[in-house]
């Protein structure tokens, strides 16, 4: 039986094994650019300053797929290119103003520390089952919706008004990216040993 698949400790070390510095600097440069590309597909919400965006979902697959220090390298180099004037912020903002003095800045901080902490997880082997996939998920969008949270805090008078319009809307959401990843990383695990089982 072949098991260097049960040994890879990611999705990307499973697949592209050996994983030398150029496609790394590729893998990280192409999830920078799938969230810029996923931060352009907004949904305004008319009572929030925050809208509905598909970044939350790139974040946690890019610490799932490609590990924690790659997947927050990932997202930090999606801030770097975003504050150094990029149109890669939502619906094309750019600039460094916008990264640290708009109403996203706490989500936005929160990105690498999310990344990094579901890559963590999944080096772990949580993304192979639905539960911990899940679990994994879960604590990285809690992560990104508290520091959201935080931050609307300064915008707003009270806490419970910062909730209501950074945290609240989203969870509905955010469940349905959750159960959406879950679902997909241990069936792309599971198709990956059926091809290693049917070579040997």
């Amino acid at each position: 039986m072949n098991t260097s698949y049960a040994k890879a400790e990611t999705l990307t070390s499973a697949l592209f094994a050996p994983v030398d510095w150029v496609r790394q600097v590729g893998l990280v440069l192409s999830f920078s650019l799938l969230m810029a590309l996923s931060a352009q597909f907004v949904i305004p919400l008319p009572w929030t300053p925050v809208p509905i965006t598909g970044q939350t979902f790139v974040v946690l697959l890019a610490g799932a797929v490609l590990g924690s220090r790659l997947g927050a390298l990932a997202m930090i180099a999606y801030l770097v290119e975003g504050a150094s004037g990029l149109p890669f912020f939502r619906a094309g903002g750019a600039g460094l103003p916008y990264l640290i003095a708009s109403p996203t800045t706490g989500y936005l901080l929160s990105y690498p520390l999310a990344a990094y902490t579901v890559g963590l997880l999944a080096e772990r082997g949580w993304d192979r089952r639905f539960v911990t996939a899940a679990a994994a998920m879960t604590i990285g969008s809690s992560i990104i919706l508290a520091g959201g949270w935080a931050w609307l805090a300064l915008w707003f008078k009270t806490a419970g008004e910062a909730f209501r319009a950074g945290v609240l809307p989203f969870l509905l959401g955010d469940a349905i990216k959750i159960a959406l990843a879950a679902g997909a990383l241990p069936a792309c695990w599971a198709i990956l040993r059926r091809k290693a089982s049917q070579r040997d």
